[in-house]
C-alpha cells in the first residue's frame, strides 16, 4: 500500500510540475524525428600512397547529410572541397583525378536496420555491419562497412568507421585520373584509396523531419578548401594552367575543330581562371596524334586551338591576351603506338607568356 501511495504521489507531482519521466530520454524508436549531419563536427578522410611508401591523408571540407525517420541515411560530398593542405595539389585532385567539373559530388546511401539499433538508448554504443551504396565519378556500387554507432546524448549520435575501407580506383573509372596525377606530379601512385569517416548527427526538432533539400542546400564549412574568389597571384595562375594542360577533357568531333559539348564544363572553369589572372597572357596550343599527313595535322591543331580561344573570347576574354598556335604531331607526350597513347597526344595545352 505504501509503495502504491508513493507512486501516486510522484504521479501527482509530475502532473502539477509538468515533468514527464520520458521527456529527456530517447524513445525505443532510434530514428524518432530524424537526424541532421553536423558538418563542422564530421570528418571524411582518404589516404593515398605514392612513391611506394609515402602516405598522404586528405579530407573533404563540405559535407551534408541526414537520417530520415525511416532510417535512410544519406551523405553528400562536394568534391570541389577536397583538402590536401596544399593549394595546387587540391587543384590537381579536382581537375585531374575527380574531374569535379563533370562529377561535382559523391553520395553515400545507407538503409539502417531499426532492429539493430532499437536498444541503442540502453547500450549507448553498438558495432554493426551496414550495406551502403556509393555513387562516385559516374559509377554506383553497393558495398559493406563495419561501423560503430554511439549515442553521445539523447539528441546526438556518431557513426564511425571501425576498419579501413579500401576503394579500388578502377571500380569507379578513376584509373585515368590516377595516370594524369602521376604524369603531372611525376610520381607513382598506388591504385587504391583508403577511406575512414566520423559522421556526427543531431536529432531534428519534433515536426521538422529532415528532407533531401537539406542535402543540396548545405553551406561550405569554415575550413572548406573551395576555390577562393578574386584575383590570383602569378604562382597560382601558372600552376593552374599547367594542370589544365593535363586534363584531356577538351574534346572535338573526329577530324574536326568543332568543340564537343562535353568540353564546356572544363572550358567554363578555364574561363574563370583566365578571368582571375588578368595580368597574364596565355598561349593556347593545339597538338594532334600522328594519324594523317603532317600538313593536315598542323592545320587541325591550329584550328582546334583557335576554337578554344573563340570560346573564351565569346565569354569575355580579350583576344589580345591569347596567342593561338598549333604544333601538329611534332610534340607527342607518348609514342603513337596505341589508341590510348594517341588520345593523350591529342590535346590542348596552356602556357603563361608573361
Amino acid at each position: 500500500m505504501l509503495t502504491n501511495a508513493f507512486r501516486a504521489l510522484l504521479l501527482c507531482a509530475a502532473l502539477l510540475t509538468g515533468y514527464s519521466p520520458s521527456a529527456d530520454a530517447q524513445t525505443i524508436d532510434p530514428f524518432e524525428h530524424g537526424w541532421v549531419l553536423d558538418a563542422e563536427a564530421s570528418k571524411l578522410r582518404f589516404m593515398s600512397v605514392k612513391k611506394g611508401n609515402v602516405a598522404e591523408t586528405s579530407k573533404f571540407a563540405t559535407l551534408s547529410g541526414l537520417i530520415t525517420e525511416q532510417g535512410k541515411a544519406q551523405i553528400r560530398v562536394l568534391l570541389d572541397s577536397v583538402d590536401t593542405n596544399i593549394d595546387l595539389r587540391n587543384v590537381r585532385m579536382r581537375f585531374l583525378f575527380f574531374e569535379a567539373f563533370n562529377y561535382p559530388e559523391a553520395t553515400i546511401s545507407v538503409q539502417l536496420d531499426p532492429a539493430q539499433l532499437r536498444d541503442l538508448h540502453d547500450v549507448r554504443r553498438k558495432f554493426v555491419e551496414v550495406a551502403y551504396t556509393l555513387s562516385l565519378h559516374g559509377v554506383t556500387l553497393e558495398k559493406t562497412a563495419d561501423v560503430a554507432v554511439t549515442l553521445i546524448s539523447n539528441d546526438r549520435v556518431a557513426i564511425t568507421s571501425t576498419a579501413p575501407i579500401a576503394i579500388k580506383l578502377d571500380e569507379f573509372n578513376l584509373e585515368g585520373g590516377r595516370e594524369k596525377l602521376q604524369e603531372a606530379a611525376s610520381v607513382e601512385i598506388v591504385p587504391v584509396g583508403v577511406v575512414s569517416f566520423d559522421f556526427v548527427f543531431d536529432r531534428a526538432a519534433p515536426g521538422t523531419p529532415p528532407s533531401s533539400a537539406q542535402l543540396t542546400a548545405a553551406p561550405a564549412g569554415a575550413s572548406a578548401a573551395l576555390e577562393t574568389k578574386g584575383e590570383m597571384d602569378r604562382e597560382a595562375c601558372v600552376g593552374r594552367f599547367e594542370i589544365l594542360s593535363h586534363t584531356g577533357n577538351i574534346n572535338f568531333s573526329p577530324a574536326s575543330a568543332r568543340l564537343d559539348p562535353s568540353s564546356y564544363p572544363l572550358l567554363d572553369n578555364l574561363y574563370d581562371i583566365v578571368n582571375r589572372c588578368p595580368s597574364l597572357n596565355i598561349e593556347i596550343a593545339g597538338h594532334t596524334d600522328s594519324d594523317g599527313s603532317d600538313a593536315t595535322n598542323q592545320a587541325l591543331s591550329e584550328r582546334r586551338a583557335g576554337s578554344v580561344s573563340a570560346y573564351l573570347a565569346a565569354k569575355g576574354i580579350s583576344q589580345g591576351r591569347m596567342r593561338v598556335v598549333g604544333y601538329g604531331e611534332s610534340r607527342p607526350l607518348r609514342p603513337n603506338d596505341s589508341a590510348a597513347n594517341k588520345a593523350r597526344n591529342r590535346r590542348i595545352e596552356f602556357v603563361v607568356l608573361n
